[in-house]
């Protein structure tokens, strides 16, 4: 039988943030890109049509932080300037 690969936490996020910016691009035309990671606080930045969009908040607490803390329930969501 086979051994699923061994990623590190940090490629998990950066695999599931992937994800996340496919969907908010193909849907509202805005993207999430994957900063940083510490340990505890994951980094994105927003882009494309999240700049400057007023709901922007909502795409980075409800959408982002909501789908990573189904899945790192501990990792905490900043948004980079």
């Amino acid at each position: 039988m086979a051994t699923p690969p061994n990623h590190s936490r940090q490629e998990q996020l950066k695999g599931l943030v992937e994800q996340i910016s496919a969907y908010v691009e193909q849907y509202h035309g805005g993207s999430v890109e994957f900063v940083s990671f510490d340990g505890k606080v994951l980094t994105v930045r927003l882009g494309g049509a999240c700049l400057g969009c007023p709901l922007s908040p909502t795409t980075l607490q409800g959408w982002v932080a909501g789908t990573v803390h189904q899945f790192f329930p501990d990792v905490e969501i900043a948004a980079a300037e």
